[in-house]
């Protein structure tokens, strides 16, 4: 079969197509002709072995797949053997049933930045009705989806930073009551001033750098900063504990991995809300298997708005 194999670390460059052996499902395991596959910002930093976890080599990138098996079920799953791929094995347990009329991107996109997105705002945040809740990246894959959850869910003031004047149109479009320039020269002033120079009681920061270090200055008591990635690239921001005793501050990290066991209730509840129209994912582009480079390109580029997949 056709696959992304990656045989040494680097850029984009190191996406190869290679005709690699098809894999054998195992116990618990259904092989699925691969519909179309996620791209997420995680692979971009596995490629140069910069991920939470270690990468060994040679692999075949991506964890989030639609596809079809051999019995005729269209199946949402995570992949063990890879998911830029013409073909994967996804575990039998986690894989949900996916309805025909359900477009492959909008599914992926409820997968990893949806169940993220959700468990985010109300597990590790913690959002009550009435915060006022700032999002970094509000058009990307997650910030695009959390903005609407954290309005229908009853946040009382939602700020969101967008890097052009078209993704700033897009987050006020999504529900955000202000949308910020994330090169604005002074963000935190930028930001505190967005928040009617209110203080934030939660934050979602999957960026890191400057975005985080202005978010903490700006949280309000008993305010969170939950962090769930770093697209920025800019990993220079420390925490001062001492800092975070007086107004009793808090801040989490959220990796999905963690919270596997939930994610097949918090994608079914998604799954529900685009039924009924109250939850619009974007889906940024579909790209051939063979321009997953251009894809990783666009993505860390910041050119991109929510979900990017891939159509082998």
């Amino acid at each position: 079969m056709r696959a992304i194999q990656v045989t040494e670390f680097g850029g984009p460059e190191v996406l190869v197509v290679r005709d690699v052996p098809e894999p054998v499902p195992g116990p618990g395991q259904v092989l699925v002709e691969v519909e179309a596959a996620g791209v997420n910002f995680a692979e971009t930093m596995q490629t140069r072995d910069a991920y939470v976890s270690r990468t060994t080599l040679p692999y075949i990138p991506g964890s989030e797949v639609v596809g079809r098996a051999a019995d005729g079920r269209r199946l949402l799953g995570f992949s063990s053997t890879g998911a830029y791929a013409e073909r994967a094995l996804l575990d039998e347990r986690s894989a949900a049933p996916l309805p025909d009329d359900v477009p492959a991107g909008v599914a992926l996109a409820l997968l990893v930045q949806g169940a993220t997105a959700a468990l985010v705002l109300r597990d590790s945040g913690r959002m009550a009705a009435g915060e006022t809740v700032l999002i970094h990246a509000g058009a990307g894959g997650v910030g695009s989806l959390a903005i609407q959850l954290a309005r229908r869910w009853g946040a009382g003031h939602i700020v969101s930073t967008g890097s052009t004047v078209q993704k700033r149109a897009r987050i006020l479009e999504l529900g955000a009551d202000e949308a910020v320039d994330s090169a604005a020269p002074d963000l935190e002033a930028a930001l505190k001033a967005a928040a009617g120079n209110r203080r934030y009681d939660l934050v979602l920061d999957g960026v890191a750098g400057p975005a985080f270090t202005a978010s903490l200055k700006l949280l309000n008591r008993r305010g969170r900063v939950v962090v769930y990635g770093a697209a920025g690239g800019d990993l220079s921001a420390r925490v001062d504990p001492v800092a975070l005793i007086g107004g009793s501050r808090t801040v989490a990290g959220f990796w999905l991995v963690d919270h596997l066991d939930e994610v097949p209730a918090a994608v079914g509840e998604l799954l529900g809300l685009v039924a009924e129209g109250a939850l619009t994912p974007i889906v940024g582009g579909s790209y051939a298997l063979e321009d997953a480079p251009r894809a990783h390109e666009d993505l860390t580029g910041r050119r991109t708005e929510g979900k990017l997949v891939l159509t082998p």
